[in-house]
């Protein structure tokens, strides 16, 4: 027998091997696991109680990975066998991953998710119960020792250090996880309507297998956030996970983290929004103090100028200005006057002016004895009279009877 060569042999194997596993199927623990940093790729172990294989995840297939895989974490998986000739060693280069079960696990999960959608358990986060903008007492219901408190702490630190925390300590996962989660809602959801009452319940655990989620998709932790009047919230897992409770609640986060970033307004944010609000505030009061100020000023000429002392003091300069007028309009007359009076008194004697006034009065007086009806009956002519009245001639009718005298005789006579 020609003796062969290691390498030959090697290829040998790694022929056989590769040709006659062209595709593996293996359900195991996940051990001596590693993400390589620079290059993506996965190396782990997968061994069960007796055995152990080495095998390794290039990138691309571990990009569609919907889960990050851990230490103890039992999966299936599909791959290729391969052997690396040089080491004389094999290994399973896997092409697919998921976790153990996952399969039953999600037929149970979708059919209770449609039965509770038929009861109307879905409501609430389609009608959402208000959060309030600055909430002061926030119940946590998460493991005392996750790393999800510590995120949410951490966040809300950062955020709004204003909020009370009260960490109700419960079980998020394994066989008694969904009894401890909805005994401590109802618990949390007792002192609504009280002093003690908190602003919002928040479910949260950090990510996991779906085996390590499912204690937030059994139905007696539905029905206790279904049943709960305060606002809860579901932040379990990671964004990609979606459980049961987070249907149910008023509201999901897709972490633990994002859940104070939701919930919790940001401190610096609003110090901006008060500057911003203080400028402004004191940009109008400053307006405003200008335009009350102006007012006052235009009040003030108001009331001055109608107040008492102004119309006094207005008054008297009317009265002394009239005064002056009245005056120069007296002295002013009694010059014209005067002129007048020195004219006539340069002109006329007063002895001239009383012959004048005489001769005017004779002639007066002789117009008015010529008017005298006595001396015109004196120089022949007769008066007449009707019913005792002196009557002219033509007012006097054919037929009227009227009396004539001539001072010493009467007589009846009628017009014909």
């Amino acid at each position: 027998m020609t003796p062969l060569s290691v390498s030959a042999l090697n290829t040998q194997i790694k022929s056989l091997i590769e040709t006659t596993f062209l595709q593996v199927s293996l359900e195991g623990e996940i051990s001596n696991f590693t993400l390589h940093s620079s290059s993506g790729h996965l190396y782990f172990s997968l061994k069960d109680e007796k055995s152990v294989i080495s095998c390794v995840m290039f990138r691309g297939n571990a990009k569609s990975l919907d889960f990050t895989p851990q230490n103890g974490e039992k999966v299936l998986l599909k791959g290729t066998l391969t052997v690396y000739i040089p080491r004389g060693s094999y290994q399973i280069i896997a092409q697919e991953m998921r976790p153990s079960g996952q399969g039953e696990l999600a037929q149970k999960y979708e059919a209770l998710k449609k039965s509770l959608e038929k009861k109307g358990y879905f409501a609430k986060s389609l009608n959402p119960k208000p959060l309030p903008a600055f909430p002061k007492k926030i119940a946590l219901l998460t493991s005392l020792n996750g790393a999800a408190l510590q995120d949410m702490l951490r966040v809300a630190n950062t955020r709004w250090n204003l909020v009370h925390f009260v960490v109700f300590d419960t079980l998020v996962q394994g066989g008694e996880a969904k009894h401890k989660i909805a005994q401590n809602i109802a618990y949390a959801d007792s002192f609504y309507g009280s002093k003690e009452a908190f602003d919002i319940i928040v479910l949260s655990r950090g990510g996991g297998s779906m085996e390590d989620l499912w204690a937030f998709n059994e139905e007696i932790v539905a029905e206790a956030i279904f049943r709960a009047r305060t606002p809860i919230i579901s932040a379990v897992g990671h964004e990609i996970d979606f459980v049961i409770s987070d249907f149910v609640a008023d509201m999901r986060a897709p972490t633990p983290s994002a859940c104070m970033e939701m919930i919790l307004p940001d401190k610096k944010e609003w110090l901006i929004r008060l500057d911003d609000l203080a400028q402004a505030l004191d940009f109008a009061f400053g307006k405003r103090l200008k335009k009350t100020s102006e007012a006052l000023s235009d009040l003030r000429l108001i009331y001055e100028s109608i107040s008492y002392e102004t119309k006094l003091k207005n008054h008297t300069k009317q009265l002394e200005l009239q005064k002056e007028l009245l005056n120069n309009a007296i002295n002013a007359r009694l010059k014209e006057k005067s002129q007048n009076l020195a004219l006539l008194s340069q002109g006329f004697s007063l002895d001239m002016i009383f012959k004048q006034k005489k001769l005017i009065l004779e002639s007066l007086k002789q117009a008015l004895l010529l008017q005298n009806p006595q001396n015109k009956i004196k120089a022949g002519y007769a008066q007449i009279s009707r019913k005792g009245a002196i009557t002219p001639l033509q007012d006097l009718h054919i037929g009227d009877e009227f009396e004539l005298c001539d001072g010493k005789l009467e007589a009846k006579a009628k017009l014909i």
